[in-house]
């Protein structure tokens, strides 16, 4: 009775083993759960899913060697048109940091020339284009074309509506200024001529003084002054000029 009842147990407990072992080892069917997240694979670089359209992808080359950039980095001699020279940090062929010369800015993985606004020596910009220009004993710029031929009343108007940059606007130029601009004549056509702008012509120029009789201008052959009677109608140059920016 007790060896029956003993074989019995026995019998019993082994037949609970397979059961046992085979739950623990059903494999689950989730392709998420098993990392198979992508839909495709670059290139087909990657394993399908067995259970579903999910795909486990490889990285490729250039992302490994990205990864390893982003976490170590090193520095690469920087060389190149805008480059003040020395070193900058640089991985996997691209530049991420260096040291540009002046006139250049740091933008988009290299040294780009500056677009420029506003006064810069003798000359004065606009979204990175002259449009005006002086010698250094110049406290005005002149813009780089004349206005035409015009009477006084319209010139003064036009200049006064002339804009330089953005809102910057003109204006016609003193007595004094166009005495200034006949004396560093040679220099100032030099610079318009560089800067894609007309010289001065040898005409008179408008200047912006007048009085209830005369409007004054200046001659470009000479640098006198000329008065001429308000009554006159007469045309003269236009060449506006910028004096506080």
């Amino acid at each position: 009775m007790t060896n029956t009842k003993l074989f019995l147990l026995i019998g019993t407990s082994l037949s609970l083993i397979p059961q046992t072992i085979n739950a623990q080892c059903v494999a689950t069917q989730d392709c998420a759960t098993l990392g198979y997240t992508e839909t495709s694979c670059s290139g087909g670089s990657g394993v399908k899913c067995p259970f579903g359209n999910k795909w486990a992808c490889f990285k490729s080359e250039s992302e490994y060697k990205q990864e390893f950039c982003n976490e170590y980095g090193f520095t690469l001699s920087c060389t190149g048109t805008g480059y003040s020279g020395g070193v900058g940090k640089a991985c996997n062929g691209k530049y991420s940091e260096c040291s540009c010369a002046s006139g250049y800015e740091w933008k988009n993985g290299n040294c780009q020339q500056q677009i420029l606004n506003g006064a810069q020596g003798d000359l004065y910009y606009c979204n990175g284009t002259v449009v005006g220009v002086k010698t250094a004993n110049m406290d005005f710029y002149v813009a780089l074309q004349d206005l035409g031929l015009m009477l006084w009343n319209e010139a003064n108007s036009s200049c006064q509506s002339y804009f330089f940059c953005n809102y910057i606007r003109g204006s016609l130029p003193t007595i004094n200024q166009l005495q200034t601009i006949y004396n560093n004549k040679s220099q100032i056509n030099t610079l318009l001529s560089t800067n894609e702008g007309t010289k001065f012509s040898e005409f008179y120029y408008w200047s912006s003084e007048y009085n209830s009789s005369y409007q004054y201008a200046v001659y470009m052959t000479d640098g006198h002054i000329i008065n001429i009677n308000t009554y006159d109608w007469v045309n003269g140059s236009v060449r506006p000029v910028l004096t506080s920016w």
